[in-house]
């Protein structure tokens, strides 16, 4: 179980990469990956191995949002499964983000 953050070699893009529970648990160090990057850089979220997802997750993706300039925010939730998208789905969440 883990978080992982990768700036792309121009800054240009962050990959965080969610492992396990995604939770209040990394609360702090999803917020420190992004927090000192510009709005404009292309944050994508790796849930492939991702296995829960709760409120505070949520909270967390529209705080990202709101730094990234909201409807402006180039934010791609990747590789969900059927439960996460299920999640963001009931929560209109999917029609914030990329969901892919």
């Amino acid at each position: 179980m883990g978080f992982r953050a990768n700036l792309s070699d121009d800054g240009s893009e962050l990959t965080m990469t969610i492992d396990g529970r995604f939770d209040f648990n990394i609360h702090s160090d999803f917020r420190n990956a992004y927090r000192d990057l510009p709005p404009n850089t292309r944050f994508v979220i790796d849930l492939g191995q991702a296995t829960f997802m709760d409120s505070s997750a949520m909270g967390m993706l529209l705080l990202l949002r709101e730094h990234a300039g909201e409807k402006a925010a180039d934010i791609r939730l990747q590789n969900c499964n059927a439960d996460i998208k299920k999640i963001l789905s009931i929560s209109n969440l999917d029609k914030m983000f990329v969901v892919e």
